[in-house]
């Protein structure tokens, strides 16, 4: 990083840093803490999103602000404390989005120099993605590639990752050039690690299961009728995964999970597709969540306990979750990959 006067600037113009290009990653986020208040700070700021919530804030925010507030922080704050990394004091969201990070920024290095900074912020909690925006372009980022990591598109996810990272640049006096990375749900590079993680995991089983169960977080069913492309694309990336491990269709699903509201959401739900498996004769299950690049609440708290919980109360009896890809090596080949091709004619 050169931190020097501008070309022809008069003398007393205050020195800047040049010649970088950052690397934002992004994921969705996570609470500082498990208590009532980091919880509701969070929940707050994630469920007031009009992305993720479309309703009128007029109706939705006293519901909000009032009976919801006042009760999930405390049930959510549970399900936290039960996967909660207590040596770092951090949600494994935290813990290995910043293993993807520091494994990414080492790959940059040893293809492109000193030239990039890799960093990483969340959509909603901490380290923010303004905060993060400011300090690359102080950093002397004269380019930014954002990098929402997600696999499958959602106006939930990605395009709300992208209006934050856009909102850090409005706030800027000298904007960087910016680029965002597409949804890579269909990339071979990630088929292949996903194919990889199942091939491993299915190794390493004590037991053959009868169908692999792709969850994916799930959307209201409203938001595939107005033009969300999320329901198709996974529904490709698991017809990718099922052609590059080569098995029939009897041998894979796909399922949506985390609900939340009254209304329809895409369907099946994998809470309840689990146990009508159970009870139709397939007692044996593997569960991936290939829309998730890191193992969370919705992973680790939610399938673990809550979908396992389903499918054996409904005669399951062997259940195996797959971790997500997180900080695998070939996941973070595939994502650097796919970073080095969106820099092009930057760097």
């Amino acid at each position: 990083m050169e931190t020097r006067p501008l070309p022809h600037a008069p003398a007393d113009h205050p020195p800047i840093r040049t010649g970088k290009v950052g690397i934002l990653l992004a994921n969705l986020g996570t609470p500082e803490g498990t208590s009532y208040w980091p919880m509701r700070r969070y929940l707050s700021e994630f469920l007031s999103d009009r992305r993720v919530i479309d309703y009128s804030p007029l109706i939705w925010q006293p519901l909000l602000q009032g009976v919801i507030l006042s009760t999930r922080p405390s049930r959510s704050g549970k399900a936290y404390a039960s996967i909660w990394n207590r040596e770092a004091n951090e949600s494994p969201l935290a813990t290995i989005t910043k293993a993807q990070t520091a494994a990414m920024a080492e790959r940059m290095r040893a293809r492109f120099g000193d030239r990039v900074v890799v960093d990483y912020a969340m959509r909603y909690g901490k380290p923010s993605t303004i905060d993060r925006v400011r300090e690359m372009q102080a950093a002397g980022c004269e380019r930014i590639l954002f990098f929402p990591l997600y696999p499958q598109y959602a106006g939930a996810t990605t395009a709300t990752a992208n209006d934050q990272f856009f909102r850090g640049l409005m706030k800027l006096k000298w904007q960087p050039a910016a680029r965002t990375v597409a949804p890579y749900f269909d990339d071979p590079r990630y088929i292949d690690a996903l194919a990889a993680s199942v091939e491993r995991a299915y190794a390493a089983a004590e037991f053959e299961p009868d169908i692999l169960v792709c969850s994916y977080h799930g959307l209201p069913k409203r938001y595939l009728m107005e033009g969300d492309p999320y329901h198709c694309q996974c529904r490709r990336t698991t017809r990718l995964l099922r052609e590059r491990l080569g098995w029939g269709e009897d041998r894979i699903t796909t399922t949506f999970q985390s609900r939340f509201g009254p209304e329809e959401w895409l369907k099946p739900y994998t809470v309840e597709e689990v146990a009508r498996l159970a009870e139709a004769g397939k007692r044996r299950i593997a569960v991936i969540a290939p829309a998730f690049s890191a193992d969370c609440i919705e992973t680790l708290e939610e399938i673990n306990e809550e979908i396992r919980e389903s499918f054996e109360e409904a005669g399951g009896e062997r259940f195996a979750y797959i971790p997500c890809l997180n900080d695998d090596a070939a996941h973070v080949d595939a994502l650097a990959e796919i970073v080095a091709e969106n820099l092009s004619g930057w760097i």
